[in-house]
């Protein structure tokens, strides 16, 4: 057997970890301020300020700017990928460095080809997160291209227009956030390499990261409270065309 029961254990705790949490993120969102969330309120908001626009070269510099971003991380992970394979052909090098560092768990070659296999299978999860990110990016900018001018902001028609608008840009946006979600348990799957119980912590580690990050961060609670002025401001607009 390659891997003894404690591997095995450190393995399972790692995929609850990543599933369960992305359960767990995606139900709880529908009911707590998160950074999905309130995102998502803040893009209506910006599609139905866009058709109210004649000239839009603003918003298509910021979908441009979100476009690079995906881009810089779905090249970057080819370049990982790329890396990995070869490391394939490198595996008594690489088994000597594990077992020279301190506290390192014994690991056979065929061992390490499985995590080196895990590592590649989560890259490749996420360069397709990454690319059809772009794509449905790509996707926004047809949308907007193609949105008539709504001057007076009451067109019920182009609102619901600019609402689809913000909902092909908000899975988008999940799309990129599942990409870099890989990246952060990539990095929980590194530390199988040295102890199945360094693997376990971290692959606990990043959900607490995460979770922080996502519902309990200052920078939540500023969008929270930027989502609620919007708001406010709209219904002063809409009272006063009314």
């Amino acid at each position: 057997m390659p891997f003894s029961v404690t591997d095995i254990i450190a393995l399972l705790v790692f995929f609850l970890s990543w599933s369960g949490y992305t359960w767990f993120a995606r139900r709880k969102a529908k009911t707590t301020n998160c950074i999905a969330r309130c995102l998502h309120q803040h893009r209506i908001h910006w599609m139905y300020e866009t058709i109210t626009r004649e000239v839009r070269v603003g918003e298509a510099a910021l979908l441009s700017n979100l476009e690079r971003n995906i881009a810089f991380f779905a090249s970057s992970t080819l370049l990982i990928l790329a890396g990995l394979l070869t490391l394939f052909a490198k595996i008594e090098t690489l088994e000597s460095v594990i077992s020279s560092l301190p506290f390192a768990d014994y690991s056979n070659h065929l061992a390490i080809q499985l995590k080196l296999s895990l590592l590649a299978f989560i890259f490749v999860l996420s360069f397709f997160q990454f690319t059809w990110s772009m794509r449905q990016y790509g996707f926004v900018n047809v949308m907007v291209g193609a949105a008539p001018i709504d001057t007076s902001g009451l067109n019920e028609n182009l609102k619901a227009y600019a609402l689809q608008i913000a909902i092909v840009q908000d899975q988008a946006a999940h799309s990129y956030n599942y990409g870099l979600r890989s990246y952060y348990f990539a990095l929980a799957a590194m530390c199988w390499f040295i102890h199945p119980f360094l693997f376990m912590l971290m692959s606990l580690w990043v959900v607490y990261t995460l979770y922080m990050r996502e519902f309990n961060s200052k920078a939540v609670k500023a969008i929270t409270a930027g989502k609620y002025y919007l708001q406010q401001e709209r219904d002063k607009k809409n009272t006063a065309n009314d």
